[in-house]
């Protein structure tokens, strides 16, 4: 059995409001995941999608803790930094796939998120990242209920593209120069963890 956190999060500010670029102090508006267990044949049995606001994110450290293997999109340079001041301990104790990390390191750049959707799934994201945090600012009720959506939505099109390349092994986007580009990924879980699960088995 495997259990996922597939995660996204939101900021209250924008850089050019903060000193320096520490990511830290950002602030987080909003964060979702999506929590799943996968059996041993890596198919999903149950998941359940849950966001939690600034004054709930203690809530979110119980999945995090729990997960064999948290999940996010450019998440080891921005979204676990920004999570710092809210959580009891740094996420990058925990077993932690960066699908960016993974791209950058086969492709040798940096890809956006929604390159990788587009061409990938053949979808878009649901708003332009930065109204994310306008919605913040003004937060009536309409302007959260969009934060959440699209907070939500990116958590999604995150899990889709991590369940896609885990499948096939491969993501596509456009390059630089517009052109159409395949590249081999790997999201396997590490041997060991089989090999734990079946010595634990035996006792």
């Amino acid at each position: 059995m495997y259990n996922e956190v597939i995660f996204d999060l939101e900021t209250q500010k924008f850089f050019d409001e903060i000193e320096g670029f520490d990511p830290a102090d950002l602030g987080v508006s909003i964060l979702s995941m999506y929590v799943r267990t996968l059996d041993e044949n890596f198919n999903e049995i149950k998941g359940e999608m849950l966001s939690f606001f600034e004054d709930d994110l203690s809530k979110a450290w119980e999945y995090f803790k729990n997960a064999d293997r948290i999940i996010g999109f450019n998440s080891k340079r921005f979204d676990v930094p920004c999570l710092k001041p809210y959580l009891p301990i740094e996420l990058t104790k925990l077993p932690h796939l960066d699908i960016l990390e993974h791209v950058k390191e086969v492709n040798g750049k940096r890809v956006s998120l929604n390159a990788i959707v587009k061409e990938t799934l053949g979808d878009n994201k649901a708003d332009d990242p930065r109204n994310a945090i306008i919605y913040w600012q003004k937060r009536d009720t309409e302007s959260l209920r969009k934060l959440k959506f699209y907070c939500e939505e990116d958590v999604r099109l995150t899990k889709e593209i991590y369940d896609y390349g885990f499948k096939n092994k491969k993501l596509i986007f456009k390059d630089y120069w517009n052109d159409i580009k395949s590249i081999d990924i790997d999201f396997g879980y590490p041997v060991t963890k089989k090999i734990d699960e079946l010595q634990a088995s035996l006792f």
